[in-house]
């Protein structure tokens, strides 16, 4: 006449209830049940609620991965320039010689290769540096 399942959790709390300790078990076996429910409501929801993540992606408008990025888009030019130099010391092309070389100093303890930096962008970093203050000692 029962289902297995319902004669197991039958006899669960009926052995509970001959069971002197049962305030501390039934505590235990309602936290349990209040996660099973909590982990079927959950499951049940994400799979109704596949299609709506599905139509909101689609309602964005189409941004690229780098749209709102306040990084740089694109790889190093052929013969660097100011605004270039600038951009990877993260400083502006015009600065004073102590800028330049706070902002190489700051850089290079981060990216040098005895410390894992690459090589390739140690070089950039040092071109970069070079380039601004050869700029800023040429013209004055």
């Amino acid at each position: 006449m029962f289902s297995p399942e319902f004669r197991i959790l039958f006899s669960i709390v009926f052995d509970l209830k001959l069971n002197p300790n049962f305030k501390s078990m039934s505590t235990v076996v309602t936290a349990g049940l209040a996660l099973a429910v909590l982990g079927f409501g959950g499951r049940a929801l994400l799979r109704r609620s596949k299609g709506l993540g599905e139509a909101f992606a689609k309602s964005l408008p189409n941004t690229g991965s780098f749209a709102s990025s306040k990084y740089y888009k694109g790889g190093f030019d052929p013969k660097m320039s100011r605004r270039e130099a600038g951009l990877v010391l993260g400083i502006s092309p015009s600065a004073n010689k102590v800028k330049v070389k706070e902002a190489h100093k700051r850089i290079m303890l981060l990216n040098h290769p005895d410390r894992g930096g690459s090589p390739y962008l140690a070089a950039k970093i040092n071109e970069a540096k070079d380039l601004l203050e050869s700029n800023r000692s040429a013209s004055k």
